[in-house]
């Protein structure tokens, strides 16, 4: 039972990070062109 006092409060904090780290990626245009690097790479810039 003691385990829990400190697993629940490690357990929020660690999904309170992610979410908040993929918060920050959507904010700062992570998501914006997921197709375009992908094609990208198939032709060459002269």
């Amino acid at each position: 039972m003691d385990s829990l006092l400190v697993l629940v409060p490690a357990a929020l904090l660690l999904g309170l990070s992610a979410l908040a780290a993929f918060l920050w990626a959507l904010r700062s245009g992570q998501y914006d062109d997921p197709d375009g690097s992908a094609g990208r790479i198939l032709f060459d810039d002269e």
